[in-house]
């Protein structure tokens, strides 16, 4: 075959490719960047609907001096810092203890852990409130056992408040990593595990040793993927507990929208706030990936 009829039926199948290609292209484009782009000229701006008036920077300097909005970062940056290291941790050593191919009724067991991930938010808010409320389940069972002599604020006290969430996201979300854990478990090799074992590796060390390097890859996804999620947490503290008491559980994505609907419509300087949610992931992001690859 010449050069020539290779070329043509190269060029074709780049033609047809293009031809599947175009409609995503065309609808990343429509639906991610152009809104992207089109915050972030709000960002400039102030007002509501179609009546935006031009201010520059001024929405990006009102940031520096709104206590609402330093409480909300504060919040978030508690959240990402306490809850996602447990997540994580977690859901390694869970991982791992479903994979033992002794334990009976795994299919079982992984199935509960992973269910609370596909429950309905509204409902298990609910029942989170309900357990957690002063005359609660939670601290019946606490007093009963002598942990604690009085009932726990859980949505009333400020600190108490910000556990409940803490507690909420790693219940919600331990199974989701779970999932990617068992996966990346399932594709390393048993005789690697079983040559550990001559050698007289215990259980931590092949865990240490083995697994954690093996499953870099998946930890550094769910790691940079917990993060952009926790960055940008909403349900749990508004549903929950509102934000409260006194903004103590707010987080910036619940500002956004409180400034969007619950306060006077300004779509210029909610767009700005949800740009720092934006430097922080690609921030963080970026040095998870350094990070990581700097152990390679």
């Amino acid at each position: 075959m010449n050069k020539n009829k290779k070329g043509s039926i190269s060029a074709r199948l780049n033609g047809r490719a293009w031809v599947f290609v175009i409609p995503s292209l065309v609808l990343i484009i429509a639906f991610v960047f152009y809104p992207m782009i089109q915050a972030f000229i709000t960002s400039f701006q102030t007002g509501a609907g179609n009546n935006l008036d031009w201010t520059g920077i001024s929405n990006y300097k009102r940031l520096l001096t709104d206590t609402t909005f330093k409480k909300a970062l504060g919040n978030t940056v508690l959240y990402l810092v306490i809850q996602v290291p447990i997540m994580i941790i977690l859901a390694l050593v869970i991982s791992s203890m479903l994979n033992d191919k002794r334990l009976k009724c795994k299919g079982l067991f992984r199935t509960a852990i992973f269910l609370p991930c596909v429950t309905s938010l509204v409902a298990y808010s609910i029942i989170f409130k309900s357990l957690f409320a002063t005359d609660g389940f939670v601290n019946a069972i606490l007093m009963k056992i002598h942990v604690i002599s009085e009932p726990i604020g859980w949505i009333t006290d400020p600190v108490w408040a910000k556990v409940l969430i803490i507690i909420a996201i790693t219940w919600r979300w331990t199974g989701y990593n779970m999932v990617f854990y068992l996966a990346g478990l399932q594709g390393i090799d048993d005789s690697i595990y079983e040559a550990a074992e001559i050698d007289g590796a215990g259980a931590f060390e092949k865990f240490k040793s083995i697994t954690l390097p093996m499953l870099k890859p998946i930890i550094l996804f769910t790691t940079i993927n917990s993060t952009i999620g926790t960055l940008q947490l909403f349900d749990e503290p508004m549903n929950i507990t509102q934000g409260g008491p006194a903004n103590a559980t707010i987080t910036i994505s619940q500002y956004i929208y409180n400034i969007l609907f619950k306060y006077s419509p300004d779509f210029g300087y909610a767009a700005a706030v949800s740009y720092v949610i934006v430097v922080l992931i690609v921030l963080l992001s970026f040095i998870q990936l350094k990070v990581g690859d700097k152990d390679d």
